[in-house]
């Protein structure tokens, strides 16, 4: 009999779009079945800027609070929305191949960025992106918008806004690439750490014995490597910087398959910005992906012990990526352009 499991998250349309695709990655294998628990989180109720909430935490805490007590077994996030510092009693168990990361511009009369008029409006809810379309376009008028994405594409016609900025991922997985006028070269506009990856969240310790082998195995099977080290590489910059997912800071990392014999190799690109986009800082880095020879003298753990989605050596190496990369950000003035400091603890 399948093991039944309980998938919260929020009650948006992409939200449950996300989900949905979640809940049938856990179900192919047949030994796990699900049931969707909708969970009204802070960032749902509230119309304000998201930056005057401090934008950290305001979709997740709900949604961890309801895994906590037991109300959900899974919860599935916008890994761009997930704080970095770890929260009590959850670990991320999977990360799931990553939709297309980079933003999109969604304009009237199939406007790009460089063809906008001298003065449009353009609507997006997040500093960062505001910085930068700023830094590329002085001339425009950025309009702080909120609410789904319907709602907000319903705002691009004549007499109110000129374009939006949407991640093109939440477009892909709504089935609304048809209103992209313009996928936004990352060098022009950096994405959110995380953006366009899912976490998946379960109760600590998240191993196979508190899990249960059949969820257990469904979580290994969707946890997507690639994803995951560029994803650890990116959320490790923004926990180093000690800045939250409304910080007008970007990150992304890319991995570069091996050439003639050699490693892969882990590339992050990352940059800070003031929120007038008068400034700019860019950095890059990378590491070498070589997986060291195991050792005979230590043979690898039971299987009762192993956490689903834990660290592993290749994760140390993203993780270590996004401390250099935000250390080298630091020591070259980010703390003058925005609200941004050295962490002393590392994440893990």
């Amino acid at each position: 009999m399948p093991t039944k499991v309980r998938i919260g998250t929020r009650a948006s349309a992409l939200a449950l779009t996300q989900t949905g695709h979640v809940a049938a990655a856990l179900s192919r294998s047949g030994a796990v079945e699900v049931e969707i628990v909708r969970v009204r989180t802070e960032g749902d109720r509230v119309t304000t800027p998201l930056s005057t909430l401090g934008g950290t935490g305001v979709f997740v805490t709900a949604l961890r609070e309801a895994l906590i007590r037991g109300e959900c077994d899974v919860a599935v996030h916008s890994l761009k929305d997930l704080p970095t510092v770890p929260g009590d009693g959850v670990v991320v168990a999977a990360v799931p191949p990553r939709e297309d990361p980079r933003d999109a511009l969604c304009a009237r009369e199939g406007w790009t960025l460089a063809t906008l008029p001298t003065g449009a409006r353009v609507g997006t809810g997040s500093p960062r992106r505001a910085a930068q379309l700023l830094a590329a376009r002085p001339d425009l008028e950025v309009v702080d918008i909120r609410g789904n994405v319907d709602t907000r594409l319903a705002r691009v016609a004549p007499g109110d806004l000129d374009a939006v900025v949407l991640a093109r991922a939440g477009l892909a997985r709504l089935g609304r690439l048809d209103a992209i006028t313009e996928v936004i070269d990352p060098a022009v506009m950096t994405p959110a750490p995380g953006q366009g990856a899912l976490g998946i969240e379960v109760r600590s310790p998240g191993s196979v014995e508190s899990l249960g082998v059949d969820l257990a195995t469904a979580l290994s099977e969707m946890d997507d490597p690639r994803a995951r080290l560029e994803v650890f590489a990116e959320r490790s910059l923004l926990y180093r910087l000690e800045a939250g997912c409304a910080a007008p800071v970007g990150a992304l990392a890319r991995i570069e398959d091996p050439v003639d014999g050699g490693d892969a190799h882990l590339v992050l690109d990352a940059v800070v910005i003031r929120t007038d986009g008068t400034a700019q800082l860019r950095r890059s880095g990378s590491v070498s992906l070589h997986m060291p020879s195991p050792s005979p003298d230590q043979p690898p753990p039971p299987e009762s012990a192993l956490v689903v989605g834990g660290v592993s050596v290749l994760d140390g190496f993203a993780l270590a990526l996004g401390r250099a990369v935000a250390d080298d950000l630091l020591a070259s003035g980010a703390a003058k352009l925005a609200k941004v400091g050295p962490r002393s603890s590392e994440l893990e």
